[in-house]
């Protein structure tokens, strides 16, 4: 073949991918799209480091991993997943911080089945790749210095008792716990960490500076962990629990996974309640406390023409899911100020 004929193939090979990498790329830059492979990749990457972690420390029997290094993972890895997707979607990475963002009007509710199913689907996918890489024996394995799974359990995949493995990947109540106050730990936890959220990054007051949001949230997730994460496990996420749950139940632990303790429906319901919880204390006793500033008018000479105040009111300045709510002077229904749109969407784990 000549060169020409080379040339022609190679113009006609772009001419016929041309429009089929455009079609694509148009898909990729729709709003609900972006924001949904956000929500994918940052909750993949967060559960990745986190799931490692726990595996670390229940194969080796804390020789190589411990439960400060579980922290350190899940802490770390929302830090890492706040930098992958805050400026797309806010990395929610977490089921019930998108509900309370959209019970408190800062989302809308049309965009909650797209956030919540992008978090599902890292979460399970996640979930499978720490199997697979932490399946077979050390030694020919991917993690050659770890212990594998089915070498730990001999084969027998079990739920609870000293060779349990289903608790690297979800979280399961302790002996020592009944399932009511587990419960009531999920939701005062979660409810702790959807007010140190909104304090982090509610711009009026004192937020974190741009830019260190990610790595404050993730001391804030760290010190949840070190400090209160003992009675529980801390699921604090339906999207950190629940979607690997349904793997291990897929995978070969079997129905036990969903009856041990009836617990894997608190997970789900008690991190939700307590964030919404977590986010109203926040905004009545501080958000709403906090004066707004007033706003100096463009246009000096509208107050000599039209006899008008020099200062009008500022609408609040907030991250943008991470808003809260301010009532207004001539309105008495607590309905949320909207987000600006040129602010930092910081809102996750």
């Amino acid at each position: 073949m000549t060169q020409a004929d080379n040339t022609r193939s190679t113009n006609k090979g772009k001419m016929i991918q041309s429009p089929v990498m455009e079609r694509v790329q148009a898909i990729l830059q729709k709003e609900m799209v972006r924001e949904f492979l956000a929500e994918f990749i940052s909750t993949f990457v967060m559960m990745v480091f986190g799931l490692g972690a726990v595996a670390h420390m229940v194969l080796r029997e804390n020789t190589l991993g411990s439960y400060f290094a579980v922290n350190v993972g899940f802490g770390f890895g929302v830090t890492i997943g706040v930098h992958v997707a805050g400026k797309v979607s806010g990395a929610h990475m977490n089921a019930a911080v998108t509900f309370t963002n959209c019970a408190l009007g800062y989302l809308s509710w049309k965009k909650f089945p797209v956030y919540v199913l992008g978090q599902f689907l890292g979460s399970f996918l996640a979930a499978a790749a720490i199997y697979f890489l932490f399946y077979r024996e050390g030694s020919h394995s991917i993690c050659v210095s770890t212990a594998a799974i089915m070498e730990f359990t001999n084969g027998n995949l079990t739920v609870t008792g000293p060779i349990a493995t289903a608790n690297i990947f979800a979280t399961y109540l302790p002996d020592h716990m009944t399932l009511w106050r587990g419960f009531l730990d999920e939701v005062f936890l979660t409810g702790m960490l959807q007010l140190g959220i909104f304090a982090i990054t509610d711009k009026r007051n004192n937020s974190a500076l741009q830019g260190t949001e990610g790595v404050v949230i993730g001391i804030l997730v760290l010190i949840i962990g070190v400090s209160l994460g003992m009675n529980s496990g801390y699921a604090i996420n339906p999207s950190r629990d629940l979607p690997p749950r349904f793997f291990t139940f897929i995978a070969g632990w079997g129905t036990q996974v969903f009856r041990a303790k009836h617990w894997w429906w608190v997970p789900v319901v008690a991190p939700t309640l307590g964030a919404y919880l977590g986010g109203i204390i926040y905004s009545v006793f501080i958000g709403w406390t906090i004066p707004r500033e007033p706003q100096i008018m463009e246009n000096p000479t509208e107050y000599e023409d039209h006899q008008l105040p020099k200062t009008m009111p500022h609408h609040t300045t907030t991250p943008s899911l991470a808003s809260v709510p301010v009532p207004t002077s001539n309105k008495s229904s607590i309905r949320p100020v909207p987000p600006s749109n040129d602010s930092i969407r910081i809102q996750q784990f």
